[in-house]
């Protein structure tokens, strides 16, 4: 529980640094993706790779 209140705290930080240019962002909407699959525990289907299989 701790783990996903750390989670969503960094899940927070990382909007509030978003510009609206697609290029600047890319890397942090990365970062929130990959944050937002740890707090939802999903994976790519039919994957053991936690991110790498949808290819994020």
């Amino acid at each position: 529980m701790i783990e996903t209140i750390d989670l969503q705290t960094e899940l927070e930080q990382l909007t509030a640094q978003l510009t609206g240019d697609m290029f600047q962002d890319m890397d942090i909407k990365d970062q929130i993706h990959n944050l937002e699959m740890k707090i939802k525990g999903i994976k790519p289907v039919d994957s053991h790779f936690d991110c790498v299989g949808c290819g994020s």
